[in-house]
This record gives structure tokens, sequence and C-alpha cells, in this order.
């Protein structure tokens, strides 16, 4: 039986950021489901990510773009047949580790000069990327037109979700691969590499030019690893 897949999107972006990976994944006979990531606090939005997995018939394969994987790495590893985790562009979190200093552990990384912060009634706070930073520092690869509707459309993340400590990993489970991009300015690539090293993960493909947003400029690439991953012997 072909695992389900369930793409996990990050912060500032949204499900539409798969729409490239997700038709070559139908056309090769699986099941997708792009989930609605509430980007409100780890905790939470591991386990709304645990509970679809719940609702799946079957092995389920999860794949995540940036803080996604922290949510993929605390899904509860009894949700259901989990049978993989690929990491787009995304954080591999040890335990207690969380999105921001990890960010930091690497030089890199320019995201924090290109957050605004706006304060909620319920006393979290919300963080976007400026909309005349967003396209240097999210989707440099892209074209301008394309990057000024992903700036439009990115869905805040709460700092209380990028500071939250991370529980024991998922990969520490699960065979995982990794794939992201050589100008990542999210999370950069030597970071990436510390952490598909540290989980031993089975392929790690870095993309020459990529940016954090690698799986809209890349998506046959990030596709075909997705697929690479969902047929694995290890998996059987």
């Amino acid at each position: 039986m072909q695992p389900t897949i369930i793409l996990i999107h990050g912060a500032f972006a949204e499900s539409a950021s798969w729409d490239g990976v997700i038709d070559p994944l139908h056309d090769a006979g699986h099941t997708v489901i792009a989930a609605a990531n509430p980007l409100r606090g780890l905790s939470h939005d591991a386990e709304m990510v645990g509970d679809l997995v719940r609702s799946v018939e079957g092995p389920v394969l999860l794949v995540a773009h940036s803080y996604g994987g922290m949510v993929m790495s605390n899904v509860d590893p009894g949700a259901g047949d989990i049978v993989g985790l690929v990491y787009v562009g995304a954080f591999a979190p040890a335990a207690g580790e969380d999105a921001i200093s990890l960010s930091e552990k690497f030089p890199g990384g320019t995201l924090g000069k290109a957050l605004e912060a706006n304060p909620r009634s319920d006393g979290t706070t919300d963080l976007t990327i400026a909309r005349d930073r967003f396209h240097e520092q999210f989707c440099a690869d892209l074209p301008t037109d394309v990057a000024t509707r992903m700036a439009s459309t990115q869905r805040p993340v709460t700092q209380e979700a990028l500071s939250a400590a991370s529980g024991e990993p998922l990969w520490k489970e699960q065979p995982s691969w990794f794939l992201f991009g050589e100008e990542d300015r999210n999370i950069p690539a030597e970071l990436q590499r510390f952490m598909a090293d540290r989980a031993g993960a089975l392929r790690v493909v870095g993309i020459e030019g990529g940016s954090h947003a690698i799986g809209v400029s890349n998506p046959e690439m990030t596709a075909e690893l997705v697929l690479e991953a969902a047929a694995a012997p290890v998996l059987g």
C-alpha cells in the first residue's frame, strides 16, 4: 500500500506553497494532504498534525518545510503508521532545541533583521517578514511577481511557536531525507547539513542557488525526493 503523503508548510507560508509538488505526487498514485499548519504554538501545531495522521488509514509519509519541520519532529509517534520524514528546507531539532536558537547555530541566517512583530490581544506576538524584505529573505530565486504574491499571502507565526523547545524528535525513530537550498537565508545550508547528519538522513540534497522557498522554486526536485522516500525499501 502506497503511503499517504502529508505536506506541512512552515512559517510565512501556507498550504498553497506545495501546489507545484502535489501534481507529481498525485500522478504517481499517492493520496496527498496539504495540512493547514496553525503556526500558533509547537505543541498545539504538532497535535493538529497528529490528529490528521490519525484520520488516515494505512502508512503515512510526512513532509515538512521550515518551521513545519519543528512540528513534524514533534508529532506523536503513536498517532498512526508513520513511515518516514522528508525535511524540505526545514528544522530538524533535537530535544530541548527551539527554532530561534537553532537558526543562530551557524552563520548565514538573516531572518531576524527581516521580521516585524505584531502584539496580539491574547498576549502572544505574531511575526511576519517585512514585505520589502520578503523577496530577498525568503525566495530570492523566484520572479518578483511571485515573491510579491507570496509576501501578500504569508501567514504569521507566533514568536512563542518559534521559541518553544522541542521534545524527543520523531527522526530518532523514523528514516529521514533532507533537501534544501544552498542560499537559504532562513535556515543556513551549514545548519541543514548538521541536522541531516545528526538525524542519519538516508539522502541529503543541496540545490545550488536555491532559496528558503525551495519547494516553490524547485517543485520537481522536491517531488522527486519525496517519491524516492515514499518508495524506499526501508518503508517496506
